[in-house]
């Protein structure tokens, strides 16, 4: 009887990922990920609304709305040449995504005060994004970044 009662649950647990793949929350923030890191705006577009929030809380900046926040990113991505993001970690919380890893930046050092020189920076950092899994629309974008360890970065280039 014990044997069975051990065999029911496992046939009733649900099946999570056994393919290797990972959860349609991780799968969506990866696809948005990769196309703000590629400046593919065109793309950009279809994840945000006008109630969607793009939040740099180490920064202080915060945008709210498609047209806001596609102007933002628009003018922090002139000149560059490299951006990326290294996805080390991630995990969700339903709709909530979080990655954590290293944004790695070359382009212009003008943005930081080093003009005529090209930078090169990585930046460890956390961003969380909270999504809409209906409308596949970013809720909330949040970025947590090690702004000393770019300042110690810029202070030697």
């Amino acid at each position: 009887m014990r044997y069975l009662c051990l065999i029911l649950v496992f046939i009733s647990l649900p099946s999570v990922a056994n393919n290797g793949e990972m959860p349609l929350e991780q799968q969506l923030a990866v696809r948005y990920i990769k196309a703000l890191t590629d400046h593919d705006y065109k793309t950009l577009i279809s994840f945000y609304n006008r109630e969607s929030v793009f939040n740099d809380r180490t920064a202080g900046k915060k945008y709210t709305g498609k047209r806001h926040i596609l102007s933002f990113l628009k003018r922090a991505h002139q000149g560059v040449l490299e951006y990326g993001f290294n996805i080390e970690h991630m995990f969700n919380s339903g709709s909530l995504v979080v990655m954590i890893g290293n944004y790695h930046y070359k382009g212009p050092g003008e943005q930081f005060g080093k003009p005529g020189k090209i930078i090169d920076l990585a930046i460890p950092g956390v961003t969380t994004v909270k999504l809409d899994m209906n409308t596949h629309r970013v809720k909330e974008h949040e970025d947590l970044m090690d702004y000393q360890t770019m300042a110690d970065q810029l202070a030697i280039q």
